[in-house]
């Protein structure tokens, strides 16, 4: 006997979500259409019909893109988390649980020189999690990319995600200890006829710290300027000048006396600079949370939320 007579209601097709949701994210039917390999006229007839069907205008459109109405804006916010649980339920299905692989994407530096010395210590505890490892700058698309936990630099503006802040990071000034020898510094004043050299990705600069010291910034220029602060800790470790950078990436650098903090109590600065970022739902991933365990007992504290 059928207990209802009536069909459930169509759903649209996964294919006008999936043009919807990458067009609202570019704001572009091009850029929409070259992540899905459609042609933008695709996109364009998929995402009418997706208006047809709901009766209601999703984008205006422009000269120079489209943009959400509020209308979409709404909509985005509410298919955002279906699309990513059909994605973790479909990750789920398909993966061989005697081969788990954390997917791990990080700012260069924090892998480089933090991360990457620490790998071997959670292979030995986690021999049952494969890692993969990717660096940049930029901030990745989690199911496009397949990243399961972003290391991220940057002041932590991502309220659609999980964010986990790395704590007791601090700034100070660092020099060799030869160079140091050769020209001592005893307060903030001391290091303007210094040879300096700029971080230029980093949270704190040279400028801002000089004006937390109610001092105007250098008038001549910078000896050395990098965009990676690897390259910072590595030219200052050869005493190349004093560098502006976290304790926490110079560790090792700090523990075999390559470098050396400067009057550490009075010059240094304490900074929130580096988030463990990821969608909610991946902290049901066994992998996830072990590895969060892992980073708390490695970092000796909880992480801020």
């Amino acid at each position: 006997m059928r207990l209802h007579d009536s069909a459930p209601r169509d759903l649209p097709p996964l294919r006008a979500i999936q043009a919807f949701e990458q067009t609202a994210r570019f704001g572009n039917l091009a850029r929409a259409a070259e992540v899905l390999n459609l042609t933008p006229s695709a996109v364009s007839h998929q995402l009418a019909n997706l208006e047809a069907m709901i009766g209601r205008q999703l984008f205006v459109r422009a000269a120079r893109g489209v943009t959400l109405t509020p209308v979409g804006e709404q909509y985005l916010k509410d298919i955002s988390g279906l699309l990513h649980s059909l994605e973790v339920a479909t990750e789920r299905a398909a993966s061989d649980v005697s081969l788990d692989c954390l997917r791990l994407h990080s700012s260069p530096s924090f892998g480089l020189l933090w991360l990457m010395p620490r790998l071997e210590a959670f292979r030995v505890s986690h021999p049952d999690i494969q890692i993969n490892l990717s660096c940049s700058y930029e901030s990745l698309h989690f199911s496009r990319d397949k990243i399961d936990v972003d290391i991220r630099h940057g002041l932590p503006n991502w309220p659609s995600y999980e964010v986990r802040t790395v704590r007791n990071e601090a700034f100070a000034v660092l020099a060799s200890p030869q160079l140091l020898a050769k020209r001592p510094v005893a307060s903030a004043s001391d290091l303007l006829n210094k040879e300096l050299i700029l971080s230029e990705a980093t949270l704190l600069q040279w400028p801002e710290w000089f004006a937390q010291h109610g001092l105007a910034r250098p008038e001549h220029p910078y000896a050395l300027s990098f965009d990676r602060s690897y390259m910072t800790l590595e030219a200052a470790s050869h005493g190349l000048g004093f560098a502006l950078e976290s304790t926490l990436l110079a560790q090792k650098y700090l523990a075999s006396g390559a470098l050396v903090e400067v009057a550490p109590e009075a010059l240094s600065a304490a900074v929130a600079a580096h988030h463990l970022v990821f969608p909610k739902a991946h902290s049901s991933f066994p992998r996830v949370r072990r590895f969060l365990t892992w980073m708390e007992g490695e970092m000796g504290h909880r992480f801020v939320f």
